[in-house]
């Protein structure tokens, strides 16, 4: 293998590079992609004689062909679903029970399903929690397509699942039968193990040190450490969690010691760490990060250090896990390990490792910024703080606690890390919320990485790297800043929220979507739930650069909307919230604002917002049967605007009778009203926007006659996020 990869014609590197940008040419059908491979190639001309350009161009068109064959099985796969699944096999270490919801990934007939199911009692719930063997279920359920992306810059499950080999979810709505069964599939057996390790812990050790056990060793964090969770998320070191070099170079060379004190030879060691890398890929559930690590490792074992190694280990992933490249994980994992390899030889003590830390964090940036488009800079003085003590204290200390459980389990440390969550919750108290910096564009990312990577290069030429600084920061700045105005009409599950941003970067909220209606459960159905605000409105806004919300309009009363508005004011600073007299007379509703030091005035029939260079302008705050409602009416953008809030025909009929406006937003229990219909006829909008709710499609609920709204008609049910941009004039753009 040595002398085949000696041979490569050019730097293991520049080929990597070029590779890659031929697989996103590919798998993303991006034209940025195939602009940089031909790029790339045209500077190989230049560079290299034509033997080696030929050569070179075999290689591309070997990885090109498999490339395109996987994505060519990816589509097929997607287009030939099945209709039923009555037989489904569980993959243990993907079980997980929340409240009386299970969700696992199954197989059936070669082919992998996402698994939910609705548990019937605590004893069920009970089971599933600590089965650990090989079983296989006898059910009756419904197969669906995944859902995709909803809003623009939201999770898309659906390709996420792709990613995974999954294109089908399973609902099982009754378990016939469920028997233990045996495999000869190593991934199965793997996974069998796994799930047996995770329920040991739990079963052997109390919360919160069986939390940190199954996460550091195992790769495995349960619901019931999503509060901790979202406090390492928030601090920016919840990668500390995430499986890497540091936990497989402790294990790869704990079992090389282990192996040679019991007499075995270098040589033998290098092929038994084959088996050994694969059974602890499987312990870690085949985590992105592992696998890279452990093929740098393995490689390393062969003689190839430092950019070869890197190289060498992207050229294999593009082999053995062609998705890996379309995951955050495998993105991250990889961008880290090439920072640190290309400035690892530079650190020298703790200044060097301070100074590590800050160009990782810099370098790392723009593709943080891509994916979660945030960043907290205390990420760089904790993870530095924490990265000590979570890898060289905890790592050893659980494994050999791990160890000794079979023969005793040793609880007695939990104190510290009871001590270690304490300590974290007060610095999360203490720091300042992350840096918003919004989702950069493809063109954008590109620009940014390639600006950072001569930012290094000439890190020591005083002359050019103000320049390139500058340019850096323009970057940023036009990201969070966008020089443009928007309405965005978000999708959520319950309620609505309408986004409005000007040039100058004033931000109008209207309605932040309402709280999910929670039936009342046992103690044992409860389970964890993240809002829909988390979900939809909170990372929508974060892509787009916002920090600062100037302004909430509530728009109702809606008790339901609280709980979002004040999970919004712990991620963003809130200027003021606006309500109707009315709603400030409601004393729990103006209690529960006021608990967060929100400053809280009402509106009034005849109220302005200024926005856009003009403003929208509150025509009515009451509804016929005297409950609070605001509808406001404005010319923005030489385009008359209604926003309707819960309006009623008779107020609007009544004052304002030749009222007519081009676009009106409502939802569609506005929509649809029986009195309304007039409403709608006399305003002869040309476009109408409706928030429809997930229980009820639209159709379902009202039927699919539109006409009496306008020529064009945007549900959020089928279009998704609906956004109107544009300088001087909008243009409408929709997520599906």
């Amino acid at each position: 293998m040595s002398q085949w990869i000696s041979r490569i014609p050019i730097p293991k590197i520049y080929l990597s590079f070029l590779l890659l940008w031929l697989y996103y040419a590919i798998f993303s059908a991006s034209v940025l992609a195939l602009l940089g491979f031909v790029f790339l190639l045209f500077c190989l001309f230049f560079q290299f004689p034509w033997k080696t350009v030929t050569k070179v161009l075999l290689i591309c068109g070997l990885f090109g062909s498999w490339f395109a064959f996987q994505k060519w099985q990816q589509e097929e796969a997607s287009k030939h679903l099945v209709d039923s699944v009555d037989t489904v096999r569980i993959l243990p270490d993907t079980i997980k029970v929340n409240g009386d919801s299970l969700s696992f990934r199954g197989k059936a007939d070669s082919r992998l399903y996402q698994v939910y199911y609705k548990l019937q009692s605590e004893t069920e719930k009970e089971k599933f929690q600590d089965l650990s063997d090989l079983h296989e279920m006898v059910v009756k359920g419904k197969l669906a397509s995944p859902q995709g992306a909803s809003n623009f810059a939201g999770f898309d499950y659906r390709n996420y699942l792709k990613t995974q080999g999954i294109y089908q979810t399973l609902t099982i709505s009754e378990i016939v039968e469920l028997r233990k069964i045996s495999s000869w599939d190593i991934g199965e057996n793997l996974s069998s193990l796994r799930r047996k390790a995770v329920v040991w812990i739990k079963r052997k050790f109390p919360d919160p040190m069986r939390n940190y056990m199954t996460g550091l060793l195992l790769g495995h964090l349960d619901t019931d450490f999503e509060e901790m969770n979202e406090l390492y998320s928030s601090l920016g070191i919840i990668h500390l969690f995430a499986l890497s070099g540091m936990q497989v170079g402790f294990f790869m060379d704990a079992f090389k010691k282990l192996l040679l004190r019991l007499g075995l030879t270098q040589e033998m060691f290098k092929w038994i760490a084959y088996p050994f890398s694969l059974v602890y890929a499987g312990l870690t559930g085949f985590s992105a990060s592992v696998i890279r690590s452990l093929l740098q490792k393995l490689l390393a074992q062969h003689g190839f250090k430092s950019l070869d190694n890197f190289a060498l280990t992207v050229l294999v992933l593009f082999i053995v896990m062609p998705n890996f490249f379309l995951t955050a994980g495998g993105v991250l994992s990889c961008a880290y390990a090439f920072i640190l390899t290309m400035t690892g030889e530079e650190v020298e003590g703790i200044k060097g490792l301070v100074r590590e830390s800050f160009i990782i964090s810099l370098g790392i940036l723009p593709i943080l910024s891509f994916y979660f488009s945030e960043f907290q800079p205390w990420s760089i003085l904790l993870t530095f703080a924490f990265s000590f003590l979570f890898d060289m204290v905890f790592l050893p200390l659980l494994s050999i606690l791990f160890c000794l459980s079979c023969i005793y389990p040793i609880t007695q440390f939990n104190f510290l890390f009871e001590w270690l969550e304490s300590i974290i919750r007060y610095v999360s108290q203490l720091s300042t919320r992350p840096l918003v910096f919004g989702q950069p564009s493809l063109w954008v990312l590109v620009s940014l990485l390639m600006s950072l990577a001569l930012v290094y290069d000439y890190r020591k030429n005083l002359k050019k790297m103000p320049i390139i600084v500058l340019f850096v920061i323009a970057l940023f700045l036009g990201t969070k800043h966008p020089l443009e105005n928007e309405i965005t009409v978000l999708d959520m599950e319950q309620g609505q929220s309408i986004f409005l941003r000007d040039m100058t970067g004033k931000t109008i909220l209207l309605d932040v979507g309402e709280k999910s209606e929670v039936e009342k459960k046992e103690a044992w159905q409860e389970k964890v739930t993240t809002s829909n605000a988390k979900r939809s409105l909170i990372p929508y806004l974060k892509s787009r650069g916002v920090a600062r919300i100037d302004q909430i309009v509530l728009t109702t009363s809606e008790p339901k909307q609280l709980d979002h508005v004040l999970e919004i004011s712990k991620t963003f600073v809130i200027g003021e919230i606006l309500v109707t007299e009315e709603t400030l007379s409601q004393r729990d509703f103006f209690d529960k604002l006021k608990e967060s030091n929100l400053n809280v005035r009402p509106l009034k029939t005849g109220d302005n917002l200024f926005v856009f260079g003009s403003h929208l302008e509150v025509i009515t705050t009451q509804n016929k049967d005297k409950k609070d409602s605001i509808a406001m009416y404005g010319k923005l953008l030489h385009q008359t605007f209604l926003v309707t809030g819960n309006i009623e025909e008779k107020l609007l009929t009544k004052s304002y009778p030749k009222l007519q406006a081009d676009v009106v937003i409502t939802h569609q229990e506005t929509a649809k009203k029986k009195n309304n219909v007039e409403v709608f006829k006399n305003l002869q909008p040309k476009i109408t926007v409706i928030s429809v709710g997930k229980k009820k499609t639209y159709k379902e609920k009202y039927g699919d006659s539109n006409q009496e709204l306008g020529d064009s008609i945007y549900k959020t049910d089928q279009k998704g996020g609906i956004r109107f941009k544009g300088w001087s004039t909008w243009q409408i753009e929709t997520v599906r």
